[in-house]
Formats: C-alpha cells, structure tokens, sequence
C-alpha cells in the first residue's frame, strides 16, 4: 500500500508508522466484498461447520476522537488563551492537556472545514472559497473531490463509528435540495449519522437543521442550538456506548457559535455587565499582559497599533460606548454558554469512564474575529438614518433585543481587533495572522504525558488530520469507493505532543482568499493585501467600486521568527528574500489549484431569476425563490371542508422580515414583517368552504393587491417587495405551516393549516 500521507516540504512519515506495529496492510474503504467462504457447507447444519465473513474492527484500546471547532473566533477571546471571556472547561481541558499557539486555519469556514475534513489544502481540494461562491475553475468549484477522501471515510473503514454535527459548510447551493444528489452530503462523505445545518450561518433560536439527509422541524423550538447540538452528541455517544461499547467513535462537532447572529439568552450576557465599559483599547492592553505573563506569545512580541478605522474609545459618545459594550457582553456570553454546552459533553465522557481514552482537538475557531460587524456594529436590520448619529440612535432604540431572536447582531470591529489580540486585521484577511492565527487545544489524559505545556511548532488545519491518523494508528485507503485517492498534504504533529522543543517539520504554507494571499516558510513570510467589494467589507458594497489590478497588489514582508505578529514591513531590506517567497508563492499556486486569482469584487452571482416558480402540495423542503425587481405575483391554490380550517397556507423568512398568508377566524389574511414593525392586509370577505384561489401581487408602481378568487378583496399602497420577500433571514418558503423563525407571533405558531395547499406559484418579471 503507498503511503498517501505526504508533503515535499516535511519529513514524510513513514507506512509502517502509520499503519501502526502491524506494519502495512492493504485496504478499501465503504465496501465490503464477497468473502470466499471457509466453512463447510453440507446437506444439513449438523455435517456444516459454520463461518462468518470477517468484519473490520478498530483496534484493541483505539481511542475515541472528538474533533469540536467553533466558529469566528479570534486569538484573544477565550480565557484559555488569555481573553476575558470566560472559558472554564476549555481552560480544564488546556490544563490538563497542551496548547498550540501557533496553529493556523485558512481564513475563513468552508475552506478551513475543507482543508480539516480531508487533510489536504483547500484549493486542492476545490474549496478556494465558499461553497456558495463557485466559479468554474478547479480550485473554486465548491465541490470537495471524491478522490479527497475525508477523515470519516477514512476512520469508519478502520472500525470506528463516525459522527458530525452543527456546521457543514461544504456543499454547492445547487446540491442542498432533497433531491441530492447526497455523495457529497456529511452522510456520504463517511458520517453515519449528521445533525446540523449546510449553510454559513443559522439563526440560533430558531435553527434549519437537518437529520442526515431529511430536513427536520423542531419548532416551536425551546432550546439554543448549543444545547441542541449538545443533547445530540451526548445522545450520539450514549447508543454508541450502550450498544457496542468495543467500537470507538469520531465526533466532528462543529458548533454555530460564534458565527452571527450572536444569540444567547440573557443570563449569559447579563454576567458581563459592565465588564467591558473601559473599551476595546484596554481590553487588548489587559489580553496583551495576559497572554505575555502566561507565555502564550513569542518573546519579544508587542501590542500593535489600532486597526485603521477603529477609533479610540476615549473619544467615542456616550452612547457609542454604551451600544458598543452591549454588544461585547452579549458577544462574550455567546462564547460561554458555547463553552457551557461543549463542557456538558466532556462532563458525560468523565461520568462514563470515557475521558482518559479519548483524544480531543478544540479549535477555538476556524479564522479570526469577525468583521462582518463593521465600525458599528450590526443589529440585523438597517435603519435606513444615515444621518450623524442616526445608525447610533438605532441601535440605542433595540439595545434589549440584543441576543434576542428579534436580532441578527454581531460585534463592531473594535471589538474583532481585541479578540484577535496580539494580532492584527480579522476573519478574511489571507493575507494576516489576524485572519489565519486560532487557538488549539490537543487534550487525551492516555497518551499525553505533559499536563499543561504550550507548544509552539508551525501547524496548519490540515495537519490535525494526518495527526489524528499517527496517533490513532489507523489505516489510510489508497482507494476510497472505487477512487483512488490523492496525497494528503497535512503535516503530522504528533512529534510534539511528548517532546515539546522538537523543531517544526510544516515548512511551507500558502494562503489565498479571493486575491489577498500570503507564503509562508521557516518563519519568513511574504503577503498581500487585496481589496474587494462585498458585504461585509468594512462597509459593504460600492457601485462605484473599482477593482485593483492584481499587478499592483504591493507585497509585504515578514520575518515571524522576530516579528511574530507582523508589525514591521522588511521587504524593502530583503529584496531578494521578497523575489524567492514570490516565486515560492507562484509554485505552491499552480501545484494546488490556486490559479485564476478572482477578487469577487462582483460580490455573489446570484441564482438564477425563474419567470416562474411552482411549488407542488406534498413538498416538505423549505424552497428558495430568488426575487428580482420587477413586478411579482404569488398565487396560491388551496381547498378548506369547514369554515374552522385555519392555519398558515405559505410563510417566507422569519421575525427579521418575511410574510405570510394565513387564515385566521376564517379570514385571509397577509402579513408583512420588515422587523421592526408589522403591516396586514386583511381580506373584506370570509374564506368559503372548497376551492380558492388566492393571489398576491406587487406592482411596479409599489401597489400592494390581495385577490379571492379573482376578486380584490384588499390593498395596500407604497409597498415594496424586495423589503418582504427577499427576507432577511433567507429561510425560504415554508409551505402548509410558519417552520423555524416565525413571521410574526400573531398566530399560535407554527400554526399548521387545517386546509390543503395544493399548489403555490410564483410568477415574475424577469429584467
């Protein structure tokens, strides 16, 4: 059997390490071929002598592995690297375990759970970005090869049950429906149970979330998702326990937390009262001091400067400094109750005799702080007062809702900088240990004898798969279902958990993300800042924009050996050391797909606009219409056998803006959500008993009009769509009941229809 784990820039590890002391042994995955029989077969049982296929089992004492990765989360949040935000089980399991603080991730999600899941980089593997945001070129297609075999695929074929949950982040839109197709689904990528959402980001309070391959409706929801995804691993590892305690399991649990919207209830963010009303700047001077007598940064690293953009706290408003602390306190408590839920799971490994035997990664993001927020802040609903003072006075008039459902928040970007502590720049940025420098955490009481200890060897996402491989001993496929599979990239760093001063053996690194890129060898780094023009940017789109030739990107350069967090621009000293990173970049580029550079300056393609859109009676998944400009018409057929047959007949987007058509007391009626407030139009006559047709259209001329079976039975003037059906929340249309986030709470949600909806259409323009 090759030995698949490589990487020309390391100190290859050899087959039989990692086959394990029985040396090299040839394998398959996700297949179990026609044995030949080596009993007797006779006429009866009693002249047979009886015989079983073999079956793969995992080896005698084979730790369980937990891998968890949180989401957005920068180097100086936690407490377990020397943050102010409250951390204890991480702390307890970095105590008692090793911390790695000089572990890097792509930048950001998809490609960092793509660069994890398969040990190989990101653009290698066709994640050169998000999965939403293809273009059509190897290293972009969004679509993880089946010749990259995944860390699931690879442990269940050694005998391991294998489980994810939470955020997948890895499938191209157009493969999300029920219709598949499902190879590229976490259930057919190795995981025999999934439970969580696809998407980059769910409400918390009122999550989709799907069931392997089935969408499931939980509402009306009680619980946050951290509980959820909690309760689900603690179930997940109980059936394994109770009904084959011999099998080791995989868990991939990858929570929402932090992603926005920050949602969490208000004990947790109440515990942070007035905790942070001195501000961001002394927030990362306290981190910084933390982080320097702990021994968590490199000798002789110094606070850099504020992010440009960011102002001083001192000189903020009144009000400014109120809003702003809100939405760090609610930030902070999102990220311990996050730790809270994680906690629960590790208590139930301790109560069964589980703990001492299981090897666990915590990733403490897969980037930096968010920057998602900009200088303010985002509540999740635009004012539209762009007046002096007016986004502040808005956000002042929702303070209470901050973590609420009736929000969508994320912190400004002062407070990214000060969870990115000592680094600078945040999630995105390629280019920066701000965006690529996260917090590890390697904990397994059995095979770690250090308790404690820091290391600070070079280490890519990519490594912790080829690492998990070396220490669990299991067997790589060369051919995973019939495709035989690429090198894996990734560096294991199993020689440093029991010999802390080993040198590093991950040389060489690349980063890209949607043009700003970075090399990366023995400590000298050469990178490049790329502008683009998306939401999210420091402030969003600008028609006027006008994209930067990538032929006047001006490099920097790095030597991280003494500047570990990159305050010093040498490259004018080392002109020669900037030229042989460049070509080192460009090499590494064309090996691993990174070739079209592409600024997404264009911001997303969007989907395709459909003239017409039909929705049939009996379809359960939510469905996604893309709504352009022009005029739209919806018209639903529906069927009632009593004047009682209430309920919703369709729902779009949720309490952050969407409707919704309903029958209430035998009244249509459509109500429309911008979040803030409701507006309902409500029909002149009762619903008859039987067939009815039911239309809604938007005009062009911003007309609002509502037809019974051809007849205008209501109106509403200066009525815009796109605030209503292009919903904020992006849930899609529910059809028979108001799923996940309601549209409003007028009715007792999620207030099936008693009717039948036998079909919805939606008709429009298309310019």
């Amino acid at each position: 059997m090759k030995n698949i784990l490589s990487n020309k820039n390391t100190t290859l590890l050899t087959s039989a390490l990692l086959l394990g002391a029985g040396g090299v042994q040839q394998a398959s995955a996700q297949h179990e071929p026609l044995q030949k029989p080596q009993g007797i077969i006779g006429k009866t049982l009693d002249q047979s002598t009886q015989w079983w296929p073999e079956k793969v089992k995992a080896k005698k004492d084979a730790p369980n592995v937990i891998w968890i990765l949180l989401d957005d989360v920068g180097f100086g949040a936690a407490s377990a690297f020397g943050g102010l935000v409250e951390t204890p089980n991480f702390e307890e399991l970095a105590n008692d375990g090793l911390r790695f603080t000089n572990f890097h991730t792509t930048g950001i999600s998809s490609p960092t759970r793509a660069a994890l899941l398969t040990g190989r980089n990101h653009h290698k593997v066709a994640m050169g970005h998000h999965a939403e945001l293809q273009i059509g070129a190897p290293g972009y297609t969004g679509e993880i090869p089946l010749e990259a075999g995944t860390v699931a695929e690879i442990f269940r074929e050694n005998g391991y049950n294998t489980f994810a949950l939470g955020k997948w982040h890895g499938i191209q839109p157009q493969q999300q429906s029920l219709t598949g197709p499902f190879n590229r689904w976490p259930t057919g990528r190795g995981f025999d149970h999934f439970y969580g959402f696809y998407g980059g980001s769910t409400d918390q309070w009122h999550p989709q979330l799907i069931d392997g391959i089935n969408e499931i409706d939980i509402e009306p929801n009680t619980k946050h998702l951290n509980q959820l995804l909690a309760d689900k691993a603690i179930s997940y590892i109980a059936n394994q326990e109770s009904t084959n305690p011999e099998k080791p399991f995989f868990l991939y649990y990858a929570t929402g937390g932090t992603h926005a919207p920050h949602h969490v209830a208000k004990e947790w963010s109440d515990k942070y009262k007035g905790k942070f009303d001195k501000g961001w700047d002394a927030y990362r001077q306290e981190v910084f001091n933390r982080q320097t007598a702990r021994g968590f940064l490199q000798k002789g690293t110094v606070l850099p400067d504020r992010q440009p953009g960011v102002k001083e706290w001192e000189s903020l408003s009144a009000d400014e400094k109120k809003v702003f602390a809100r939405f760090m306190e609610n930030y902070a408590g999102y990220l311990s109750y996050t730790d809270h839920e994680i906690g629960r799971v590790i208590d139930y490994l301790k109560e069964n005799d589980l703990y001492e035997n299981t090897l666990v990664f915590v990733m403490i993001g897969d980037n930096g702080g968010s920057k998602e927020g900009t200088y303010n802040g985002s509540f999740g609903i635009s004012s539209g007062d762009k007046t002096p003072g007016g986004e502040i006075a808005f956000l002042l008039s929702q303070y209470d809702k901050i973590g609420t459902e009736y929000s969508n928040p994320n912190y400004p970007l002062g407070w990214s900088q000060a969870c990115n502590t000592p680094f600078r720049y945040w999630k995105s940025d390629a280019n920066s240990e701000g965006g690529t420098h996260n917090p590890l955490i390697v904990h397994w009481p059995k095979g770690i004898k250090e308790k404690g200890g820091i290391r600070t060897q070079y280490s890519h996402v990519s490594d912790v798969l080829p690492t998990t491989v070396e220490l669990t001993g299991v067997t790589v496929p060369e051919i995973i279902n019939g495709y035989p599979q690429m090198p894996i990239q990734g560096t294991s760093f199993a020689y440093a958990l029991n010999d802390a001063p080993a040198p590093t053996r991950h040389h060489v690194q690349y980063y890209e993300l949607h043009g700003g890129r970075s090399i990366y060898k023995d400590g000298w780094k050469a990178s490049v800042y790329h502008p683009r023009n998306v939401t999210g940017e420091l402030g969003g789109t600008d028609p006027n924009f006008n994209p930067r030739p990538f032929s006047q990107d001006k490099w920097e350069l790095y030597n991280l050996n003494e500047d570990w967090n990159e305050i010093n621009d040498i490259a004018a000293k080392y002109p020669e050391k900037l030229k042989e990173l460049r070509e080192l970049f460009d090499s590494e580029a064309k090996i691993n797909n990174v070739y079209p550079l592409h600024s997404y300056h264009e911001g997303v393609a969007a989907p395709e606009i459909k003239a017409k859109t039909v929705i049939l009676e009996g379809t359960s998944q939510k469905i996604s219409v893309n709504i352009g400009r022009g005029t739209v018409t919806i018209t639903a057929n529906i069927e009632t056998k009593a004047k009682s047959d209430d309920g919703v007949i369709f729902a779009d987007g949720g309490l952050l803006g969407g409707s919704s058509l309903y029958i209430k007391g035998g009244k249509l009626q459509y109500v429309l959500n911008d979040g803030l407030k409701e507006k309902t139009l409500t029909s002149s006559k009762a619903i008859p008993v039987g067939k009815s047709s039911i239309r809604i259209e938007f005009s062009k001329n911003k007309i609002l009009s509502l037809y019974l079976n051809d007849e205008k039975v209501a109106e509403e003037k200066n009525i815009s769509h796109n605030k209503y059906l292009s919903a904020f929340s992006g849930e899609g249309v529910s059809v028979g009941k108001d799923s996940n986030s309601p549209v409003t709470k007028s009715y007792p949600w999620p207030f099936p229809f008693k009717g039948r909806v036998t079909k919805i259409v939606v008709d429009q323009a298309v310019e």
